[in-house]
């Protein structure tokens, strides 16, 4: 079936209802948009749904999220978990809270009960619920850092992360097997409430996740005497890290925390921004003009199903400097090592967590403590899946984990980045500093002293549509018929491909297993500890070259990375 013939059967099926038939009327002369919507169905990828919202094959709507939890709750039934439920969460973006009703209903439609927050809540949270409350999967509405126009779906599973192989593979299965929309089953809500299989999440899990939280933190004598002097500017760039950002915060001590308040109350469009993404500079432009009237120390920006954390210091000179993903999360790594160092409890087969694309700066700090250090594919799943193989295998004591993408775990309540905890461990690790005399800016600088300069970042080429699909697969095929030998006057010595899961050794040409799942990756390893690697987003119709350097001075690594940056962007041209 072709998209035209797609768009006509939605049109001609009672199925569906007059409100989607009109929108569908709407675009009935324009062809190119009736292609995008119909051209495939959207796709259940790895870690669930994420696109426009609209009517179509192709797009976010009741249907689309109707028939993903079909495929869910089919794949549950073979593992004979329905008795243990699902719990559900949801963000501040449009027809989320929609989105989360017909999932729940779809499930007890087929006699799996759903545990459902009333309320919008940060996807840690539904982390933690799933393991709270024994659940065999969780859902989470959410499109995270995409634009207003977007939402998601992601699935996760009873350890608390993201679905992994074999679950993944085995739900996708599933969805695809489902071949009309009408086949999907639902039900009343007030029938599936009668009947126990829609019961609303009360507040004690909300209590139970500050709690398990808090519990991560390591210095309580310096937030106790010295939180009341900090100050802190949060935005929640309309999301839902307001209330558990402030709450926690709030609980312990710190007292002068300023929220922007044009950004404060959740809300789908995103006024304020064109795009609620923490790693924009434009979304901290309202929370810098405030820190400035107050004074800051600290400003902290959480994107709307607050799991990822930009982070803004003040330096020796009063100017805020932009941390990245990767120095954020080096920051905060540094902190919980050194001071669990210093309070003895540095377990010896203690372990930092990275994927593969983030600073190798990591790395010389897990080295420093003498900590175990892995490397995992993009995507945080694979940190918390990880996370489950020391569990299985009592072998390693997760410490912390982060990725470049603003995301970090510092405890082990949840199996998924969590931007609240992070808020409330940059604003420890500060009360600590101030113990010392000292500031966050100036732990940055120790850090970069003791293991080196290294320097990161990453280049993003948006391809939207079925043309930009098309142009991201022929780049990375080109690049993997291509032989690079240097990038940036740096020789190429090994070239990895996660697709056929081999590493090239360029001096000789032998070959090695990468040792981890397949991916649509290509990772350049560099003299002088430098690398590059390029990859299709799982999120975004993007493409994304992503390196990393070490110099001996920051001018050095700057000079470098400035280099690099002209560099990598010609990957893409090639």
């Amino acid at each position: 079936m072709n998209a035209r013939e797609a768009y006509d059967s939605w049109l001609n099926s009672p199925y569906f209802s007059d409100e989607t038939k009109a929108e569908l009327l709407s675009i009935k002369d324009d062809a190119h948009e009736i292609e995008e919507r119909f051209y495939k169905e959207l796709e259940f990828g790895t870690a669930g749904l994420r696109g426009i919202i609209g009517a179509g094959t192709n797009r976010m709507n009741i249907y689309t999220v109707r028939k993903a939890t079909q495929g869910l709750a089919n794949y549950i039934i073979k593992c004979d978990t329905c008795s243990k439920g699902v719990a559900i969460s949801y963000d501040s973006r449009h027809m989320s809270p929609e989105f989360a009703d017909e999932a729940a209903l779809c499930l007890a439609a087929n006699g799996i009960k759903a545990y459902v927050f009333t309320s919008l809540r940060p996807t840690p949270e539904l982390s933690f619920a799933v393991r709270y409350y024994g659940c065999t999967a969780g859902i989470n509405i959410t499109a995270s850092h995409n634009p207003s126009d977007y939402n998601g779906y992601k699935v996760y599973w009873e350890d608390g992360a993201q679905i992994t192989p074999p679950h993944d593979g085995g739900i996708m299965e599933e969805v695809r097997a489902i071949k009309d929309y009408a086949d999907v089953k639902t039900m009343p809500k007030e029938d599936a409430i009668k009947k126990g299989l829609y019961i609303p999440v009360n507040k004690e899990v909300d209590e139970a996740y500050y709690a398990a939280v808090k519990g991560c933190i390591l210095s309580p004598e310096a937030i106790a005497e010295y939180a009341k002097e900090l100050k802190v500017v949060y935005t929640p760039l309309h999301g839902t890290g307001l209330v558990p950002v402030t709450e926690i915060l709030s609980s312990l001590g710190f007292e002068n925390v300023y929220v922007v308040p044009e950004q404060r109350e959740p809300d789908g469009d995103f006024p304020t921004v064109a795009y609620p993404n923490p790693e924009a500079d434009e979304a901290f432009a309202l929370a810098v003009e405030l820190a400035k009237k107050v004074d800051a120390d600290l400003i902290l920006a959480t994107d709307p199903d607050a799991d990822r954390l930009g982070v803004r210091i003040k330096t020796g000179k009063g100017e805020y400097l932009d941390l990245n993903g990767n120095v954020s999360g080096c920051l905060i790594g540094y902190y919980e090592l050194k001071r669990r160092k210093e309070l003895n409890i540095l377990p010896a087969d203690g372990e930092l967590v990275t994927s593969i694309v983030s600073s190798k700066m990591s790395r010389a700090i897990a080295e420093k403590y003498g900590m175990r250090f892995a490397e995992v594919l993009t995507g945080f799943k694979w940190i918390g899946r990880e996370m489950l193989r020391m569990e299985e295998e009592k072998c390693g004591t997760y410490l912390f984990g982060f990725e470049e993408s603003y995301g970090c775990l510092i405890g082990t309540y949840a199996r998924d980045k969590d931007a609240v905890a992070a808020s409330m461990a940059l604003c420890e690790a500060a009360a600590y500093a101030k113990s010392k005399g000292r500031t966050l800016y100036d732990d940055l600088k120790e850090i970069y002293e003791t293991v080196g300069y290294y320097r990161e970042d990453v280049k993003s080429i948006t391809m939207s549509g079925i043309e930009g699909l098309a142009e991201i697969a022929a780049i990375m095929k080109k690049l993997r018929n291509t032989e690079v030998k240097e990038i940036g006057g740096f020789n190429v010595l090994k070239v990895r491909d996660y697709a056929s899961g081999m590493i090239t050794d360029m001096a000789d040409g032998t070959k090695t297993p990468t040792g981890l799942p397949g991916s649509d990756v290509l990772y350049y390893e560099l003299e002088n500890d430098g690398w590059v690697a390029v990859r299709p987003s799982g999120t975004e119709p993007k493409i994304k070259l992503y390196f990393g350097i070490k110099g001996k001075t920051a001018e050095e690594a700057d000079a470098i990375a400035g280099r690099m940056k002209t560099s990598v962007s010609a990957l893409a041209e090639l």
